[in-house]
């Protein structure tokens, strides 16, 4: 039976996803790694662990190989895995002193806003609302007591796109630290430590595990500092451990992520070109069209341009949702990165902190034909009432 230790992967991304943590299982063989279900590891008497493992709230097996790949693929020191993208980043705040102040982006994701305006504003924590895309906003912003800037590039909804080169750059001036959700554009797309970023936060519910069968979060640190140990501590002692079964999932969906970021990206690509040109649709926010305001700057420092877009329709809310309604191809559900093609009407989730457009319309684009996609829209956007 094979003994070889796992295999040195390449450097590249997509033999990172496919190999990295691979090792044949010493007594079967088999490629596929086990799945460790146990809640509790024996110890020493002393409660020391010669085996690593104390309980599964604390580090299981699974949770490890997974959060070793993960860094591998962020090109991080560290990185720990979540019950859930909010539990990730939520463990960010949690760990920053009482009273701190943070700088987030005005599309920032709305559950975090809410969690920040709505449940951690109130017990001290202060923040300022910036445009990230607006480096001079962001100058302005920073200073003074400034532990945190928070941006997403791509943002949720509107795809506005922040230079994560240059806002690191005055974060660091400032005496903050930079991070950045990287859920529309994972490993693969975009390498925001590589850029500068101290904390790349990920919700692996959508690209990462790319099947709509697991949720998780990631935290990926370029360094093992203060701030890891803190969010560790935090997942510890407030329980937003994920399951062993999520990490086994989620690692088992990354085998597969560069092809299907790719499929993502090239039917994402066509269906924004094909938006823009419909006499329907007042806008349509993706940083593949060379219109958009953060084209260049996304062309930059991401390798594609990601399967997530939005769009407006003339009409506002009712139109909106009726063109919702017609689609057939696309589901009406919560969430992206899967492998079938998903429609939200944001205003409506984000009820009643609404910042989105009325009339947007975000499309989470998946693997299927590309032609199948543009037909469905076509007949949703053609008999819908002007």
């Amino acid at each position: 039976m094979s003994n070889r230790p796992p295999a040195e992967p390449g450097r590249h991304p997509d033999t990172l996803a496919a190999h990295a943590g691979v090792c044949p299982d010493p007594v079967t063989g088999a490629l596929s790694p086990a799945l460790q279900l146990a809640t509790t590891f024996e110890h020493a008497p002393d409660a020391s662990t010669p085996l690593g493992y104390l309980y599964q709230r604390y580090d299981n097996p699974n949770q490890r190989q997974l959060e070793d790949v993960l860094a591998q693929l962020d090109g991080a020191a560290r990185a720990l895995f979540f019950a859930t993208g909010m539990a990730a980043g939520a463990a960010v705040l949690q760990a920053l002193p009482a009273g701190a102040a943070i700088v987030i982006a005005q599309d920032t994701y709305f559950g975090y806003r809410a969690l920040i305006e709505g449940f951690l504003a109130p017990r001290g924590l202060r923040h300022t609302v910036v445009d990230a895309s607006d480096p001079e906003a962001v100058r302005a912003a920073l200073g003074g007591d400034v532990r945190l800037l928070w941006v997403e590039t791509p943002s949720n909804p509107l795809l506005k796109i922040a230079d994560i080169a240059a806002l690191a750059e005055l974060a660091h001036a400032a005496g903050a630290q930079l991070l950045v959700d990287g859920t529309f554009a994972p490993p693969g797309l975009q390498q925001p430590l590589a850029l500068g970023a101290d904390v790349v936060l990920h919700s692996s519910t959508k690209f990462l595990n790319g099947h709509g069968d697991a949720m998780g979060g990631v935290l990926a640190f370029a360094r093992d500092d203060a701030l890891a140990a803190a969010c560790y501590d935090v997942r510890r002692l407030f329980g937003s451990s994920a399951s062993p079964l999520s990490a086994w999932l989620t690692l088992r969906g990354l085998r597969t992520l560069p092809v299907r970021l790719q499929r993502h990206g090239d039917n994402a690509q066509a269906l924004a070109e094909f938006l823009a040109a419909h006499p329907r649709v007042e806008a349509v926010h993706y940083p593949g069209l060379p219109d958009h305001p953060g084209h260049a700057v996304a062309a930059r420092q991401m390798r594609g341009f990601g399967g997530v877009l939005s769009f407006e329709v003339a009409g506002g809310q009712a139109a909106a949702l009726e063109i919702a309604g017609r689609l057939r191809v696309f589901t009406n559900a919560t969430s992206l990165g899967s492998t079938e093609s998903l429609v939200e009407h944001r205003a409506s989730i984000e009820e009643p902190r609404v910042v989105s457009p009325r009339g947007l319309l975000r499309l989470s684009v998946g693997l299927e034909h590309a032609q199948d996609l543009i037909d469905d829209l076509a007949q949703a956007l053609e008999t819908t009432t002007p």
